[in-house]
């Protein structure tokens, strides 16, 4: 049985301010994919819905996921994304059990 960790999440800031971020978001990306042992991390703007960034990514398991909260980049990151306006964070995990290729 495969057992993985899914977090979906979202970000919100001001739709003027979505340029500034999407610097950060590339370098928190990139040092998530190189350090955190994540199997998939995507990020991306809705295009509906101005200023507001979706995540999606997907652990082998809590500890993983647990570790990449922690990392040396994750900080800067938070307090890069404070700088550039805030204004609602919302994440869920979901565990995943019985998960089978399709």
């Amino acid at each position: 049985m495969l057992e993985k960790i899914a977090v979906f999440g979202i970000l919100r800031f001001p739709p003027e301010r979505v340029s500034e971020v999407l610097p950060y978001l590339k370098t928190l990306v990139d040092a998530t994919y190189e350090n955190d042992g994540c199997i998939a991390y995507d990020v991306a703007e809705d295009p509906f819905d101005p200023g507001l960034i979706r995540f999606s990514e997907l652990w082998p398991d809590e500890n993983s996921l647990a570790k990449h909260l922690v990392a040396p980049h994750i900080e800067p990151w938070r307090s890069a994304a404070r700088q550039c306006g805030l204004l609602e964070r919302e994440f869920t995990s979901y565990e995943i059990t019985g998960a089978k290729p399709v």
